[in-house]
């Protein structure tokens, strides 16, 4: 038994646990195999292009017709600021030359991080994902009401009391509480600067509890989970179900490169810090040259998504000669806690949480904040 039901209930899932979405990593194959194994699946669309998505959905929906969780970011499009563009191209120039390789054209053309729009919301509708939910806040009102009409469960992130308050308010079915801990992209979207906000990201044993006590949705944690007793601790807190990211890089279903595989395997609670030079928003990831001579964090970095844009030439050439000196390492404080004797695929790993998790609830006793 587990201790609160409401998001098995809501999400209709036989196990509490939530396989991150993270862009890159994860695709069709892993949302397939955490689905199968009871757990929620969730599919990525930050650095995919509509046609991508398409694909990827149809490959899901062809394996299993369990619920699946679509994923889409809702930041606000940059605008352009062409002196702060050449400022950090300038920045990068003595990279460029060591790497014998030349900066894009255009640091400021389009990313592929684009946010959720009528093509990416006719998707949705089209393929009625059970769950979607968003990162940085919700769209704009006629596109969520569009989503909500599809019978879809929303959810959202909130990394303050505050964000969870307005998610609830503005119609979310559940919220993601995320701790400082957590690996990748903040929720972060309220306050003037995502900079100033992060430096005073409350972790998740502070957050998720006052997050419970602040909302009458059940509340999902995530940042620094990746095995049963984060996952029994997070119900300790309140929390009805756990959200977990870093603990399935290590997964054969995932997309990650060499160096930062590597880097996983090598990880220590002090080896990730904070940073935006890698997209302009921060972002939680393994240490590496870039983010030590360049930041990790600077407002030197051209606004999200841009500031990758010049340094995509130098990840590949780095990454061609085995470094990822210059590339986005993304992951969690907790990524020690994730890695096993052998590394288990996603729908094994997901049943092996679940089973190591009952079994060390049969250890302690807690009490269930079902409301």
């Amino acid at each position: 038994m587990w201790p609160d039901r409401r998001i098995l209930d809501l999400f209709h899932i036989e196990l509490p646990i939530i396989q991150a979405p993270m862009a890159g990593p994860v695709f069709a194959d892993m949302v397939i195999a955490v689905a199968e194994a009871g757990g929620l699946g969730s599919l990525p669309t930050a650095n995919l292009s509509p046609e991508q998505t398409r694909s990827e959905l149809e490959t899901i929906r062809r394996h299993t017709r369990k619920p699946i969780n679509v994923n889409f970011f809702c930041h606000v499009p940059p605008v352009i600021d062409p002196a702060r563009e050449a400022a950090w191209r300038q920045r990068l120039g003595p990279y460029f030359a060591e790497l014998g390789v030349a900066p894009p054209a255009d640091l400021t053309a389009r990313s592929a991080r684009a946010p959720f729009d009528d093509a990416l919301c006719r998707l949705v509708e089209e393929f009625t994902p059970e769950i979607v939910s968003f990162h940085f806040g919700l769209p704009e009102a006629s596109l969520l009401a569009r989503v909500r009409a599809t019978g879809a469960v929303i959810i959202s992130s909130a990394t303050t009391v505050d964000e969870a308050r307005w998610l609830e308010a503005h119609g979310c079915d559940a919220i993601i509480a995320q701790g400082a801990e957590a690996g990748g992209h903040r929720g972060i979207f309220l306050g003037s600067d995502p900079l100033i906000e992060a430096a005073s990201q409350a972790g998740t044993i502070a957050l998720v509890p006052q997050v419970v006590d602040a909302v009458k949705v059940p509340v999902i944690a995530t940042g620094g989970i990746a095995d049963a007793r984060g996952i029994v601790a997070a119900f300790a807190l309140g929390a009805a179900a756990v959200q977990i990211g870093t603990a399935y890089l290590f997964c054969p279903e995932a997309r990650v490169a060499a160096p930062h595989r590597a880097a996983l395997r090598q990880a220590k609670d002090n080896t990730t810090a904070l940073t935006n030079i890698f997209t302009g928003r921060p972002a939680r990831g393994q240490l590496n040259r870039a983010m030590r001579e360049l930041g990790p964090l600077t407002p030197d970095a051209p606004a999200f998504p841009l500031a990758g844009q010049a340094l995509a030439p130098l990840k590949a050439a780095a990454e061609a000669t085995g470094s990822g000196d210059f590339g986005s390492l993304w992951s969690g404080q907790a990524a020690r806690l994730g890695r096993r004797d052998r590394d288990l695929p996603a729908g094994e790993l997901t049943r092996a949480l679940a089973a190591e998790t009952q079994a060390l609830m049969g250890t302690v006793s807690l009490s269930s904040r079902s409301r």
